[in-house]
């Protein structure tokens, strides 16, 4: 496997933007299918879309839940995450509910977070599905950080995930260093928010990131190439 292949390997592929067209995430499949992303990661107007632009290939389709700002009722969020995954979803992105998390309610953390888990292994029953879980780690102290890990590691989800890349600040390596710490090799910990060239990836591996979530995967694995051959 080349360089390049095996860091397209950790990259979801992302167009998250409110005005994204159906011609764009079309270029976004077709790309992934090129390159071997990981996935791609939409909104999920997208999402049946996607599964029948990348149903015969080894990409997946991602989406987000409760997003960008994670404060829909739980019921929605889980609603949300059954059509996802009636449409073709392999992945579900879902916010956190940061308000309630930083007003101490754990219990409503824990319960949104493990409604949203449930609903996929009930659906889909497997451990193929994966729910990710997004802090917003901008909006939080290093103690709320940690708080949202060990929740989310409780509720069952496979990943946490850095940011939205939609609030006031994006991924950072000392707070990957941080997720990881907290949550050791039980999950696995998604880098993403101003993720846009190859030096800060190759940072965010080294600090313990397994998928990065990236608009700017494309230049990352073929405009920088000469930097990859020293990855």
């Amino acid at each position: 496997m080349n360089k390049a292949k095996n860091l397209a390997s950790y990259i979801d592929h992302t167009l998250l933007k409110p005005d994204a067209t159906q011609e764009q995430i079309i270029k976004l499949c077709n790309e992934a299918k090129e390159y071997e992303f990981a996935s791609v990661c939409v909104n999920p107007y997208w999402v049946s879309l996607c599964h029948e632009q990348l149903k015969a290939s080894s990409v997946k389709v991602c989406t987000v839940i409760g997003f960008p700002l994670g404060a829909n009722h739980t019921a929605v969020k889980v609603a949300e995450t059954l059509q996802a995954l009636e449409e073709g979803a392999d992945e579900v992105d879902m916010v956190i509910n940061i308000g309630a998390l930083k007003s101490g309610k754990k219990l409503d953390v824990d319960a949104d977070i493990r409604a949203v888990t449930e609903a996929v292994k009930k659906i889909t029953n497997n451990n193929q599905t994966l729910v990710k879980v997004i802090l917003e780690t901008c909006l939080l102290t290093d103690e709320e950080k940690v708080l949202a890990c060990e929740l989310s590691e409780k509720a069952g989800a496979d990943f946490v995930k850095t940011s939205t890349g939609f609030s006031t600040g994006g991924a950072t390596v000392d707070d990957v260093k941080l997720m990881k710490r907290t949550v050791g090799n039980r999950l696995e910990v998604k880098a993403s928010g101003g993720v846009r060239d190859l030096k800060t990836v190759l940072a965010m591996i080294q600090a313990g990131a397994t998928r990065i979530g990236t608009s700017s995967g494309v230049k990352i694995v073929t405009g920088e190439k000469s930097d990859i051959n020293s990855y």
